[in-house]
């Protein structure tokens, strides 16, 4: 297992990842190709020079954990703790599976944001020492998930029941892309997948802002969601009162 990771951001005082007042610590590296990620300095695995600017930084665990700990009375006074996002945190997974280990062991509570992407023999280590994780839907559609993300959402599927099976806590993000993942035919099958089972999980919506293109400009890159307005208010409201139709307890992450 690696002893030392990447990292793009260290986000403090975080209150939109986890309940509580939480550290957010972003991890280099995803596998999917989403065209309106808002993180696109972490879609590559290892350190790199984007317009001029170093992105990425090569910590040990000892040193993340320093990081981390220096924000402990936010979390013992919040309930809160650390969130490993990304990126896809998963995409270093010995790394995320010593540091994970090393906040458990000191008494700090850990969340994973995750797309659900890889292989479910790290699902089954980490569950043991995971205590939420933030988990992304974004399309039920086999051929639409692979046209928008690059990637299958088999695997992400028979991960999201791998967990819900083990009764883990988990929070369903829900990203509002209009015309992709916000339409009416998509979010009816996330609704109506996510009741097939018993527990009724949290569900966040995440709207889409199109102020990530700045985050483009920034570092050179070439925006790939031109020309599309933020979801209106009423649009919004709508789908939080279908879902809540369904007995889902839904709220709006701004």
């Amino acid at each position: 297992m690696s002893n030392s990771g990447v990292i793009f951001n260290i986000q403090r005082f975080s209150v939109n990842d986890g309940p509580g007042i939480r550290t957010t610590v972003f991890m280099k590296g995803c596998p999917l190709n989403c065209p309106w990620c808002h993180n696109p300095e972490g879609k590559c695995f290892d350190t790199e020079k984007l317009n001029g600017k170093t992105i990425g930084k090569s910590y040990t665990v000892e040193e993340l954990f320093c990081e981390i700990e220096k924000d402990r009375l936010f979390y013992d006074e919040s309930g809160g703790g650390v969130t490993f996002s990304g990126g896809e945190p998963l995409s270093q997974p010995g790394f995320l599976n010593k540091i994970i280990s090393k906040c458990k062991r000191e008494g700090i509570h850990t969340a994973i944001d995750t797309s659900g992407y890889a292989d479910q023999s790290l699902f089954k280590i980490l569950i043991k020492i995971t205590d939420i994780f933030l988990y992304d839907l974004k399309l039920i559609d086999p051929v639409l998930h692979l046209k928008y993300t690059g990637v299958s959402n088999t695997e992400i599927l028979e991960n999201l029941e791998f967990l819900i099976k083990n009764d883990i806590y988990i929070i369903i993000r829900i990203p509002l892309i209009p015309g992709i993942v916000a339409t009416d035919d998509n979010m009816d099958q996330i609704r109506k997948y996510l009741m097939k089972f018993e527990e009724k999980m949290e569900i966040k919506f995440l709207p889409y802002h199109e102020i990530a293109k700045g985050k483009y400009d920034k570092y050179g890159l070439k925006y790939q969601m031109p020309n599309r307005n933020e979801l209106s208010e009423s649009n919004i409201k709508r789908f939080i009162e279908t879902f809540k139709k369904s007995d889902f307890d839904v709220k709006l992450t701004e």
